[in-house]
């Protein structure tokens, strides 16, 4: 199984080689991929020095298995080429999410929808991956009405140069390049992304879209905003969700904690709750702070948090590409 991992040095790909060796993914080959200036570079995996090749180099060594967090423009560019190849491509970027062409996968809710035609795999936005993993099952048993979200944004989401400037901002060092607006130390950004023409962000329409996509079902309405702040955990999640049919909160409970990859934490009484200090480093999502919403009936409140880098990236491209084995897909 060979398997390449383009963009291996940036923070995703690096938490892609992590969880590859941790999951002991069925690796015989690694093939490191970076941009020009890091070719001839190396990488570790699994205590063994790999040598960093060209992206072209990549597509000629004729990997099974391309895991893809370099961006959109490249993925554009270059997942046709692999296709083309006959190497299966799983993208993280936001490049092909939305192709209806294109299939987009959280394994444990819609994995069933892949098959050995399916050359470009698209991977869910991060805020996406966690709130589907609670939407999911819900959906199923009360039937979604309306969704209404907002997120606590890791500085993680936006890169190394997003880590450095929080940093710098905690140290006082004002030397370093500035990736937001705005500090971000002892603040809040009502801004992830660049804002589109209606106003909302790419991220929040990110959030309005994907998930009727990975549910299958189009027929509820979902609203959000994305909120950057001063964490480098994890995302968090206020959830408001109006269902079509009453629920219980117990049985809602029970729902969740027996569905795969999902933790509830929700013991207020002993303040257990989500919280991104937990969830750092872990592959689960978390689930806790459930209750009814008391202003109109069928509406339930949530708090969903999870690890942008492990189950909102490179965890769930791993899955995707271990069902992909698993069931003879390469």
């Amino acid at each position: 199984m060979k398997v390449a991992v383009v963009g291996s040095t940036g923070m995703v790909g690096q938490v892609m080689l992590k969880v590859l060796e941790e999951r002991n993914f069925p690796v015989t080959e690694l093939i490191p991929v970076a941009s020009e200036r890091s070719i001839g570079k190396q990488v570790k995996y699994k205590q063994v020095d790999y040598t960093i090749v060209s992206i072209d180099d990549a597509i000629a060594a004729k990997p099974d298995i391309a895991i893809f967090s370099a961006g959109g423009s490249t993925s554009l560019e270059y997942a046709p080429k692999f296709a083309e190849a006959g190497i299966t491509v799983i993208d993280n970027s936001s490049a092909w999410r939305m192709d209806p062409t294109k299939k987009l996968v959280v394994p444990e809710i819609n994995a069933n929808v892949l098959t050995k035609e399916d050359k470009i795999i698209a991977n869910p936005n991060c805020s996406t991956i966690q709130l589907v993993m609670v939407l999911g099952p819900l959906n199923k048993k009360y039937d979604l009405k309306r969704v209404i979200v907002s997120t606590y944004q890791s500085v993680t989401g936006t890169g190394k140069a997003a880590v450095d400037q929080l940093n710098a901002e905690i140290e006082g060092n004002d030397s370093v390049a500035k990736v937001y607006p705005y500090q971000i130390f002892k603040n809040a950004l009502p801004h992830c992304d660049v804002f589109a023409d209606d106003d909302y962000t790419k991220e929040e329409i990110k959030l309005m879209k994907e998930p009727k996509k990975i549910l299958g079902d189009d027929t509820f309405n979902l609203t959000a905003t994305a909120v950057r702040v001063p964490v480098q955990g994890g995302h968090s999640e206020s959830v408001n969700i109006e269902f079509e049919n009453e629920f219980e909160l117990d049985e809602v409970r029970k729902i969740l904690s027996e569905t795969p990859g999902v933790i509830v934490m929700d013991n207020v009484k002993n303040n257990e709750y989500p919280m991104p200090l937990y969830s750092e480093g872990k592959d689960e999502v978390f689930v806790g702070r459930i209750r009814r919403d008391l202003s109109q009936p069928k509406t339930l409140n949530l708090w969903i948090v999870a690890d942008n880098l492990r189950k909102g990236a490179a965890t769930n491209a791993v899955q995707i590409a271990e069902y992909l084995v698993a069931n003879n897909l390469v």
